[in-house]
């Protein structure tokens, strides 16, 4: 993880944030500290996560606990808000360096449902200095995001059984 480059998990099937994690995961073993930020996901307990602080920081700026897609018009107005407050944010921490990795769980989300466009997200990854890793996620990808990542990753389910994890 010397270079900086953009990674995207892309796609249908589950698994998606989960890699990403796993990339956080990986960064902070080898002495790195990384940021997520989750756009359009109803809220979800990773108190765990906090055990890894300072190396892995976790941070959310919609206030509903509820998927977007489920909130009243006025209510998505509010989060939109919201969330765009999340990606100066992510421009922020781009900006001045303040982690080795940052990761925006589901930003594609807010593309596709127009929250951001991707002209900003392409100015935001634009913020990153020298040795800074950007992961994307979420299920469709543009052809101009696809243009800036270094490495992409469609996640497709092959066989799509019980899921007795519960994740």
């Amino acid at each position: 993880m010397n270079e900086g480059s953009v990674r995207v998990y892309y796609g249908n099937g589950a698994g998606k944030s989960s890699a990403a994690l796993g990339y956080a995961l990986r960064a902070a073993a080898d002495g790195k500290t990384a940021i997520i930020i989750q756009f359009l996901k109803a809220e979800v307990n990773y108190d765990y996560l906090s055990k890894l602080e300072p190396e892995i920081r976790i941070f959310r700026f919609e206030r509903t606990k509820e998927c977007f897609s489920e909130l009243s018009e006025e209510d998505q107005e509010d989060e939109k808000r919201n969330i765009r407050n999340g990606v100066a944010f992510a421009k922020k921490v781009l900006s001045t360096g303040e982690c080795d990795l940052l990761i925006l769980d589901e930003i594609l989300g807010a593309l596709d449902e127009g929250i951001v466009p991707e002209e900003e997200v392409v100015s935001t990854l634009a913020q990153a200095g020298e040795g800074m890793e950007v992961i994307l996620t979420g299920r469709a990808l543009p052809d101009t995001i696809r243009e800036e990542a270094s490495f992409v990753y469609n996640i497709i389910p092959e066989k799509e059984g019980k899921d007795n994890a519960g994740i």
